[in-house]
């Protein structure tokens, strides 16, 4: 049925995109035959629910769009649902590209036009665009534009829009690009990770070295080049102790020009010993003055905003305490640590939330790193709630390849050759694609 053309007439046309192509002036073209276009820009942080963040932030791309021929005015949605604005614009169109039919958002389809049938308004879907997609624009932009300055600042940007920051272990090249690629669908809802966690024990690990701060700054930084080069997702180091103040001024440096978004370092002290051995191994706690100190010359060194340097606390690991851990948080926050990590090997969980309760009296906005390798029975939700801010998969990749290669080297032992692994292997072919020659 042929529609009216009515200046009288209003259109709604949600978008995201900061990159624009032809098939978003397209949709912008048809509505304004329908009538007035009014677009509703979603906001970064309704955007990194389900997909990364936008290149460009809501108030540039308010711009963009408010200047764009046919677009009559600019406003905010703040849900990815089109509830709200609808109710309150009552547009007499939706017009909306008719890819949305199937996957995550038909959902939001299908409550789109619920909400028009309330008050006679119309879907309009036009047939989408072949040739051109926004997120293969995107991803091919992405390299481009992921500059050190860009990358470095993803992560303090992630910690004001998103409820949590999800960070999984990456401790090389291939293991970076598992982390940068990976999403499942669940409920709904496109889940990927966040950022990336190099660790000191897997990245020591691999490497076949005592996690002892045995593996020196240089070959950590080359891991840290591996990762960079194939992925753009924020870093955060596992610094370990930081090591002397006069060295860890210029380490910060060294981190900040590589784009590292920040560094996580332990209060101890002496030769390290791994901190879920708890108190079955010697943990020496540093002075908390002393090793405030080198958190604040870190600070002072540092030559931009967006790198963090985060207190990792030992107290309940060393056995002395939650009082303990406090008196400590308190100290390293006034010489100006970003964030503070809590950790602790008990599996129950509870002394984690007993100290949150606890640190969140004094200390309402600063974030939390939280490490559930003990206490993995909590969700992400459920941290959060305790008040975590970033959660921390800290080694799983490294502990779910060792035994994968393990078993595949003793089963073509037994066998006297490799066809019996065969389903456990990928393919040649799948292993020459996972990096396409035309990445670079």
């Amino acid at each position: 049925m042929k529609q009216e053309i009515s200046k009288n007439k209003t259109v709604y046309i949600a978008v995201s995109a900061d990159i624009i192509h032809n098939g978003h002036i397209n949709i912008i073209e048809q509505g304004a035959k329908l009538g007035e276009v009014i677009i509703g820009i979603l906001t970064d942080d309704v955007i990194a629910t389900y997909k990364r963040l936008p290149i460009l932030d809501y108030e540039t791309r308010e711009k963009i769009f408010a200047n764009i021929k046919n677009v009559s005015k600019v406003v905010k949605q703040d849900t990815l649902s089109y509830a709200k604005n609808l109710r309150e614009l009552k547009p007499d169109y939706v017009v909306h590209g008719d890819d949305w039919k199937t996957g995550i958002q038909s959902n939001i389809r299908t409550q789109a036009i619920e909400i028009l049938s309330e008050y006679g308004g119309e879907l309009v879907e036009v047939p989408y665009t072949v040739g051109v997609s926004g997120t293969e624009i995107d991803e091919s932009m992405r390299p481009i534009l992921n500059t050190p300055d860009i990358r470095r600042a993803k992560l303090r940007r992630m910690l004001k829009l998103k409820p949590y920051i999800r960070v999984m272990e990456a401790s090389n090249g291939l293991s970076g690009l598992i982390v940068e690629n990976v999403k499942v669908e669940n409920q709904g809802e496109i889940k990927e990770y966040d950022a990336m966690w190099v660790s000191s024990l897997c990245d020591s690990s691999f490497k076949g070295k005592p996690d002892i701060e045995l593996v020196d700054l240089t070959s950590r930084i080359n891991t840290i080049n591996e990762i960079i080069e194939v992925t753009t997702k924020p870093i955060i180091l596992d610094g370990d102790t930081g090591g002397r103040v006069e060295h860890f001024v210029y380490n910060v440096r060294t981190l900040e020009r590589l784009g590292v978004s920040a560094v996580i370092i332990e209060d101890k002290t002496g030769l390290k010993q791994n901190s879920l051995f708890g108190t079955d191994a010697v943990q020496t706690l540093d002075d908390p003055y002393e090793f405030a100190k080198k958190i604040n010359a870190g600070k002072q060194a540092q030559l931009t905003r967006d790198f963090m340097i985060i207190a990792r606390l030992e107290s309940l690991i060393a056995g002395a305490g939650i009082e303990d851990a406090l008196k400590r948080a308190k100290i390293y926050i006034d010489a100006g640590a970003d964030a503070i990590m809590i950790h602790s090997k008990e599996k129950d969980g509870q002394e984690i939330a007993d100290f949150l309760t606890k640190f969140r009296e004094f200390a309402p906005n600063v974030p939390v790193v939280l490490v559930p390798t003990s206490y993995n029975h909590f969700t992400e939700d459920e941290l959060h709630a305790m008040g975590g801010n970033i959660i921390i998969y800290a080694n799983h990749l490294l502990r779910s390849a060792y035994p994968a290669m393990l078993n595949t080297a003793k089963e073509i032992l037994k066998s006297g050759r490799s066809k019996e692994v065969d389903g456990d292997c990928m393919s040649i072919k799948e292993v020459l694609n996972i990096i396409p020659e035309d990445r670079v």
